[in-house]
């Protein structure tokens, strides 16, 4: 136009100055004539009136133009106005932010699912689901698969529309908003139907409705309409279907399957959580389930680290790397935020880096998703957050996943008032799919079908923290108001105390004392073999393998063909399981006593109570297979021995501080069987706790529970326990083996157990304190307190034992000479015991301090020697074992009696050991001729009746007549 309007100009001009030029140079006439010879001037006219004929159309054009443009400027801003024209800017914005923190390589496995590749390539429309869990990345990868979506249909003709929506926890949630701004971003990308669109729109209005824009109803048919009028295919996805409400969720999702059936080109992608009812309402739809994957979560973390802490030296950020990819389970959104906490506290140097990441706080921005995300599916509801509330901290400390029903019979006893006290009562309570409801942001994916599945746990540790620093603050009703301060200061133990009293408030329930676990039917299965093919026929041929050791089997693979019980079959409700199984571990937790009822934990652990026999029943059965995992007899425990073997010390002590003992609610000696158990199973600092006590301390003080002690200690294999808080409690009992005269016996047990622990700590005992030596060493053991066996004094006991180092010790001890010489009933001393054994060790650390009684008699007749020549023991040992006695008493042994030497040597040769009769001639000088006779015709043979074979015999004869003839040369 502009270029027009010059040759108008240009014209003008040029008229006015050949007109101009004629008129003042030769007058009119000539001017006339000029004109008629000339036609310069006519030319000049009929181009300007062409000029301006073009310049007109040109307006006309500019003209339509600019009214065109007026009317889409009315479209845009009538339509911008209807359908809120920002929410696009800010969704679009919302992808861009997406896009920069994406990692394409996290999400490029979703190109290879089967799923999206049937969804993608239907010639039909198709509805796709991506589930997870919160903070699993659904959102990222719905902004992945619309770059994809866009990348794949570029060229394509015609080419696809792509349109997409994110569901935050704002307004965008609402039907309303979600169509309309799929209705903007189809107009934005195909402006020619905004015409269309206004005229239905002012017909909507023309017909009465005055906002169709506020009506989902009528914006479902404008949508209807906008995609009946494209023939092309068409792709929606909308991200968040669960921050919508539910009334707006169902809309969508009726509103996207009547679009479905009627548009044959329309496919959508729709991303939420999990939930029950949007699950249900996408049954038979495809689904892609965002599960955890270290790989993937690696290169999230990269990416992050790449993105924001760029700036950190190498081996920063490689802990970073390895520590969050491990760490984040799937949570991409914990990732995110605890890198920009990285990045805002500034930390650099490896060292203040790896103490953060071990001590790993929860991001304050994720603590304030968290709260916003629990306020709204409680929706602010007093019921509802005590609900929730009970059933996250439950989950806090749960030390398995719950079923469903687990979890909502443990929250309606949680929530319950104390009245309730039958299981029947509080079934009445029980809603699972509500508290499941109130709870789904923060647990991860469960199987609706199976409500007895134990499969309820929290999706991440950052929402176990958020447990802890937030709702653990509020105090529950059950905790004493001066426990507060504690509650602040230790949360997680108030969470502990509070599972512990849900379990045992559930085991108080009047049906757990009144009927028995097990019917006498299961009590005679449970007494059969459990393996498989216990009734098969069997002709007697083994031919299968016998299992293999599997280190990597677990219990659940193991007890997996079992025959198994239902307990809530028995009356017994659905929570018995775990409060039974559980409630221990939740007690040991717990180190105020104040904040536990102990009159309950006394009912709970009643001795002889149906309630203790059902629990310890359970508890040794965790997956209820009838053959137990563990013996657990609830007959040897009482609360004192419940608490003293898994309880904290602070219970302990708390217990015996309070507690009434006597009754019916304790055993006889409940200190002395709390120590049998602790000796067993637990830990041994607590026997110390028990020793001290004033009530109940003297039940440990005596030879009962040493003898126990030392029985424990000899049979376990855990050597490496710390035995020495067991036996150091023998220094608090020195007064009372002295008064009690039990303090030799208790040497005599110890050396016989070999227990040098226990044995050194007697003799040091005794070095310091007079009175305890003369009790430990006195020359007689006291009949009432021995057993029936013959009794063999400290030494003897040690050498019977084959305690080498143990009698090596004693011999060092002044005084110990009494012991040593010490004959029992049957006339044995010390190396009448040794022989028994033929330890040549023994034998040795024996011999040097023997030499005096080392070759008596016992009551029949036989000296140490002669048993060891009798012995069946290794002939090596026997060999060595006499030839250390012969050595250490030449002279002793030379001036025995010739009788004792004969039937010494004759033994040997009539047992044919002709080692041993090599030894007593070599060693012992003994003579040939006391073993040797002359036979009827002069020649040299054997005296006695002959054990041993003619080769043998002939051996000896050769070996004593060799001996013979060196004695005659001598």
């Amino acid at each position: 136009m502009s270029q027009a309007l010059v040759s108008v100009y240009r014209k003008l001009l040029e008229f006015y100055r050949a007109a101009f030029e004629m008129l003042t140079s030769r007058g009119t006439r000539l001017i006339v004539k000029l004109t008629l010879e000339e036609d310069q001037l006519p030319g000049i006219v009929q181009d300007f009136l062409r000029h301006a004929d073009y310049l007109r159309r040109l307006v006309q054009k500019a003209t339509w133009e600019i009214v065109e443009d007026i009317k889409a400027m009315l479209y845009d801003a009538e339509i911008a106005r209807w359908l809120g024209g920002g929410k696009m800017e800010m969704q679009s914005r919302y992808h861009a932010l997406l896009q920069e923190i994406r990692a394409d390589r996290a999400c490029d496995f979703l190109l290879e699912n089967p799923q999206l590749a049937d969804w993608y390539h239907a010639s039909q429309s198709r509805q796709l689901a991506l589930l997870g869990d919160t903070g699993c990345g659904k959102t990222v990868a719905v902004s992945f698969l619309v770059d994809e979506l866009g990348r794949r249909n570029e060229h394509r003709l015609p080419r696809p529309k792509v349109c997409y929506f994110y569901c935050r926890d704002d307004e965008t949630g609402q039907a309303v908003q979600v169509v309309s701004g799929l209705i903007l971003s189809l107009l934005e990308q195909l402006p020619g139907l905004k015409k269309d669109f206004f005229g239905w729109y002012k017909q909507a209005q023309a017909s009465g409705i005055l906002e169709p824009a506020t009506s989902i109803k009528k914006l479902g048919e404008f949508l209807h309409k906008i995609l009946e009028a494209i023939d092309r295919p068409v792709f929606i996805l909308i991200d968040g279907l669960d921050e919508c409400d539910g009334v707006s969720r169902r809309t969508i999702l009726v509103l996207l399957k009547t679009l479905s059936q009627k548009i044959t080109q329309l496919k959508t992608v729709l991303a939420s959580r999990p939930q029950e009812d949007i699950l249900a309402q996408l049954a038979g739809v495809g689904n892609i389930y965002l599960g955890s994957n270290l790989e993937r979560d690696e290169i999230i973390v990269k990416a992050a680290v790449e993105r924001q802490l760029f700036h950190l030296p190498e081996d920063s950020k490689a802990l970073i790397v390895h520590r969050l990819s491990r760490m984040a389970q799937g949570n991409a959104i914990w990732t995110k935020m605890t890198v920009e906490l990285i990045e805002i506290r500034g930390i650099r140097a490896l060292g203040p880096m790896r103490r953060f990441l071990e001590e790993m706080p929860l991001p304050r921005q994720l603590s304030r998703l968290y709260g916003r995300l629990f306020s709204r599916y409680t929706s602010g509801e007093l019921e509802n957050e005590g609900l929730a509330s009970a059933g996250l901290k439950l989950l806090a400390v749960a030390r398995r996943p719950l079923s469903m029903l687990e979890l909502a019979w443990a929250i309606a006893l949680a929530t319950a008032r104390r009245e309730v006290t039958t299981v029947t009562a509080l079934a009445d309570l029980v809603d699972h799919q509500r508290v499941l409801g109130l709870m789904h942001p923060f647990i991860s994916r469960v199987d609706y079908s199976d409500t007895g599945k134990r499969q309820v746990q929290l999706i991440h540790q950052s929402v176990k923290e958020f447990i802890l620093d937030d709702l653990a603050q509020t105090q529950a009703p059950t905790v004493p108001a001066e426990t507060g301060q504690l509650l602040c200061d230790r949360p997680a133990e108030m969470l502990e105390a509070m599972a512990t009293d849900i379990c045992i408030r559930y085991l108080l329930l009047h049906d757990v004392d009144a009927i028995n676990l097990f019917s006498e039917e299961q009590m005679a299965i449970a007494e059969l073999p459990q393996e498989a093919g216990l009734f098969d026929d069997d002709d007697g041929d083994d031919d299968e393998a016998p299992t293999e050791y599997d280190p990597r089997c677990t219990w659940e693979v193991w007890e997996g063909n079992m025959i198994r019980y239902d307990p809530a079959e028995r009356g017994l409700g659905e929570f018995f399981v775990y409060a039974s199984c559980h409630w221990l571990e939740h007690l040991a937790a717990v180190t105020s006593g104040s904040l536990l009822s102990l009159p309950s934990i006394e009912d709970v652990c009643q001795p002889g109570s149906t309630r203790l026999r059902n629990w310890t029943q359970q508890n040794c059965r965790p997956s209820c297979a009838v053959q137990p995992r563990f013996e657990f007899d609830g007959s040897l425990y009482d609360p004192l021995g419940i608490v003293s073997l898994y309880g904290s010390e602070a219970m302990l002590r708390y217990m015996l501080k309070v507690s009434e003992f006597g009754g019916d609610r304790y055993l006889p000696r409940s200190a002395f069987r709390a120590a049998d158990q602790i000796l067993q199973w637990g830990d041994l600092a607590r026997l110390r706790i028990l020793s001290l006590d004033g009530r109940v301390g003297g039940q440990l003080r005596n030879l009962d529970f040493f003898r126990l002690a030392i029985h424990q200690w000899f049979i376990t294999d855990e050597r490496d326990r710390n035995w020495d808080l067991a036996f150091d409690l023998v220094d608090l009992s020195f007064d009372d083996m002295i008064r009690e005269r039990w303090g030799n016996e208790l040497l005599c047990i110890a050396a016989g157990a070999g227990c040098m622990p226990l044995v050194q700590r007697l003799m040091a005992g005794a070095r310091r304190k007079a009175e305890l030596r003369n009790e430990l060493l006195c020359g007689s053991r006291h009949e009432s307190l021995s057993s029936q066996r013959s009794k063999h004094q400290s030494i003897g006991e040690a050498v019977l034992g084959d305690h080498v180092d143990v009698v090596e010790y004693l011999l060092g001890e002044d005084g110990i000479a009494a012991h040593l010489e010490f004959r029992n009933a049957r006339g044995e001393n010390v190396l009448h015991l040794a022989s028994r054994l033929c330890n040549p060790r023994m034998v040795r650390v024996l011999a040097p301090r023997s030499t005096g009684f080392m070759h008596d008699a016992d009551d029949r007749g036989d000296t140490a020697l002669e048993r060891i020549v009798k012995s069946t023991r290794d002939p090596e040992d026997r060999y060595e074992s006499a030839r250390i006695i012969l050595l250490h008493t030449p002279t002793i042994w030379k001036s025995r009696p010739s009788g004792q030497h004969a039937r010494l040597l004759q033994l040997a040769v009539q047992l044919g050991d002709l080692d041993m009769c090599r030894v007593l001639l070599c060693v012992g000088k003994l003579n040939p001729l006391l073993a040797m006779t002359r036979g009827d015709d002069g020649q040299p043979s054997l005296k006695g009746e002959a054990h041993q074979d003619e080769g043998t015999a002939l051996e000896i004869l050769r070996l004593l007549r060799l001996g013979t003839s060196s004695d005659n040369t001598a």
